[in-house]
């Protein structure tokens, strides 16, 4: 299963089925090796997480690039 998270408010933003989709096909095999580092991570049921940036956070770091400086926000 291929997890979306936010990596800012760890807010669940959906998930597909892995045996539906490749995860090539989702555009993971384009990333660099250091952004698959920071943006893919493993459960240790074998689920891949994608550490996206929802919506909400998304807005708040364009109104409030400050927000980047506190440490809690960089997960």
């Amino acid at each position: 299963m291929i997890k979306y998270v936010c990596r800012h408010c760890g807010h669940h933003l959906g998930s597909i089925d892995q045996q539906a989709v490749d995860a090539s096909r989702l555009g993971f095999d384009s990333l660099t090796l250091e952004e698959r580092e920071s943006i893919i991570s493993y459960e240790s049921n074998g689920d891949l997480v994608a550490n996206v940036i929802c919506e909400y956070c998304q807005e708040a770091l364009e109104q409030n690039p400050e927000l980047l400086l506190l440490s809690n926000l960089l997960q």
